[in-house]
């Protein structure tokens, strides 16, 4: 019997060992890092870490597509193994063979092309700001327990954050695993990999401190579309 799915997804060589490479180079000489924030702002005995808001700043206009790209490659790998992502919250409906609506069923996806998961992923979902992040070895990290799904902001955004993902800018460090609270399960980080996972408190994390070698990564969220998007009168 399969062990049960604990919905965190890997996937090694989203992007090339070489883009990676030329990323933390370009953010070890950035002028515009600032501390890491979290939801409450600078608190550096939760996260230390220096960080980059990549999207929307025209330098990095080339990094955010190109990462982008591939959680967006990503994400539809990860809609194919789990469907539910989709159906479950929002009970997805299209033109049947008789062209009446019906309700998806997984099973659907199973026969779907992936242009079309891609339509459904757009329609319903919105990828958020990409920050790199700048770990330093033995002091930097994040390593108070934290999910990524909390009330902070009057438009919501944080409640509409879906998904989570991490993608691993380097390695040849020691530790500085993520690493996951009720799945017991430690990510180890390997250059160009990318990270998937569910935002809420069952997928409660911490990201370890590296050893040996400072710890570069790329982050963000995928968010549902917002209500007015989703559920606009025809």
């Amino acid at each position: 019997m399969d062990a049960p799915a604990d919905f965190i997804e890997v996937y090694p060589d989203a992007v090339g060992h070489d883009d990676c490479a030329a990323i933390v180079a370009r953010l070890r000489q950035s002028p515009q890092l600032q501390p890491g924030r979290i939801g409450g702002g600078v608190f550096p005995e939760l996260k230390h870490s220096r960080d980059l808001r990549i999207s929307g700043n025209p330098e990095w206009q080339d990094v955010d597509a190109r990462l982008q790209q591939a959680v967006f490659a990503g994400l539809l790998r990860y809609l194919r193994k789990f469907p539910q992502a989709l159906i479950s919250p929002l009970m997805l409906q299209q033109p049947g063979a008789d062209g009446q609506p019906r309700r998806l069923q997984a099973e659907d996806f199973e026969r779907m092309p992936d242009a079309a998961i891609a339509d459904l992923a757009r329609t319903c979902l919105r990828p958020a700001a990409i920050n790199l992040q700048w770990y330093a070895a033995g002091e930097g990290g994040y390593p108070y327990w934290h999910c990524e799904l909390y009330p902070r902001d009057a438009n919501a955004e944080t409640l509409h954050r879906h998904l989570l993902w991490t993608l691993y800018l380097n390695d040849g460090f020691d530790e500085g695993e993520t690493e996951f609270l009720f799945q017991q399960r430690k990510v180890a980080p390997r250059a160009g990999s990318l990270l998937f996972a569910p935002t809420a408190f069952t997928h409660t994390h911490r990201g370890n401190r590296p050893r040996n070698g400072d710890k570069f990564i790329a982050t963000s969220w995928i968010l549902f579309q917002s209500a007015q998007h989703l559920f606009a009168a025809g």
